[in-house]
């Protein structure tokens, strides 16, 4: 039985919660921490968890008892947190973004090291069936090397979103749609075509004067014989998020739809796509296995088989960092107006949290502080449309 801790109980949790209770014979939340004074009791009544509750992680690893802690807190303490668990000699499993700068990154890579223990960076999309069927189509060579990719990150976030105590600055939040919202479909990107050698990106804040940090930023990604296109907003209403690739043989998507020109003798295309193409990517498809679980769901059983088995789990900390790496690159380049090239060095001004904080625009003042908000959690695009 796997003993788990989670540290931070808002809304993420929830849904980390949900998952935990698929498997009662493998896990047991036995330890939940919140800085604010009967959060966490609020918690384990709504669960109907036999769960410790603390203010603090320090005296949760104190205590001792716990195999695993999950990591759902605001971004700007997932550093600290867990380096001091993997140091305590606990696995981690951590919430996106996995932190606030790629120097905080490399600190959480050597506690990681250094004890031996298990670090997974959540990505839960990796985990819908729509994206894992890209990645795969696109490994699979079906449609020829990627020309151009097209990331839409869209979704769409009232004014009163940034009134929560922690959203809204560089120093709490660590950015604004770039990190905490386009992480998910910047770490799809990174996962099926890695880092480009250079980016350009413009940064704007059009629709909430109440925060410091962007709420659109528009960037073209170079790669060896490719371009990618992303686009991170909170002001798309509809939330239409979609992933495009511009292959050599093929135009193939999440959600899926897959067009195959076929040409004429001039090179200009039939209006029709490539049926004998459609057939032998849908019988690829076809042929893959089904998920177990989706989502969160099946990154945490992913997780706990992991630490049941021994292996490493599927995402690991490199992957965060990889998208934290072109994350901040993107802020680097919107904030100098400069192309960034990669990898960022560690004597570049953006490789620390203060560096960060020290260069890039702070569009308007935080003006509400709320400590809780009313509603539930949206997870943008299920690619299935």
């Amino acid at each position: 039985m796997i003993r788990v801790a989670i540290v931070g109980t808002g809304g993420i949790a929830h849904t980390h919660m949900e998952a935990y209770k698929l498997w009662p014979d493998r896990c047991e939340v036995v330890a939940l921490v919140d800085i604010i004074e009967g959060k966490a009791a609020r918690f384990k009544e709504e669960f109907g968890l036999a769960a410790e509750t603390y203010l603090s992680h320090k005296d949760m690893l104190e205590k001792g008892g716990v195999d695993l802690v999950d990591v759902c807190t605001p971004p700007y303490v997932h550093a600290p947190i867990t380096i001091d668990c993997l140091q305590a000699g606990v696995n981690v499993v951590c919430e996106k973004p996995m932190a606030a700068s790629l120097e905080e990154c490399d600190a959480m890579l050597k506690a990681r090291d250094e004890s031996g223990k298990l670090l997974s960076i959540i990505a839960q999309n990796r985990f819908r069936g729509p994206i894992r069927d890209l990645k795969a189509l696109l490994d699979s060579g079906l449609a020829g090397k990627v020309r151009h990719a097209e990331i839409d990150s869209f979704w769409w976030r009232a004014h009163s979103y940034y009134d929560l105590w922690w959203r809204g600055t560089w120093e709490k939040e660590g950015g604004g749609c770039t990190l905490n919202h386009a992480v998910h479909h910047i770490d799809m990107l990174g996962w099926m075509m890695g880092l480009p050698e250079s980016v350009t990106s413009v940064l704007a804040n059009t629709a909430h004067d109440n925060a410091e940090v962007e709420d659109l930023s528009v960037s073209i990604l170079r790669y060896p014989g490719a371009l990618a296109t992303v686009t991170a907003s909170l002001v798309h209403h509809g939330e239409d998020q979609k992933l495009i690739f511009q292959c050599e043989k093929a135009r193939i998507s999440a959600p899926y739809a897959v067009y195959s020109s076929v040409a004429m003798p001039n090179g200009f295309p039939l209006k029709t796509s490539d049926e004998a193409f459609e057939k032998k990517a849908a019988d690829f498809l076809a042929s893959l296995p089904p998920l177990p679980y989706e989502m969160h769901a099946g990154q945490l059983d992913d997780v706990l088989t992991a630490l049941e088995t021994g292996r490493g789990p599927a995402i690991t900390g490199e992957d965060g960092r990889r998208t934290i790496e072109l994350i901040t690159a993107i802020y680097k380049a919107g904030s100098t107006h400069e192309a960034a090239e990669l990898p960022l060095a560690k004597d570049d001004p953006f490789y620390t949290v203060a560096g960060i904080q020290a260069s890039v625009p702070h569009f308007y003042e935080k003006t509400t502080s709320v400590m809780e908000q009313e509603g539930s959690l949206t997870f943008g695009s299920d690619f299935k449309k």
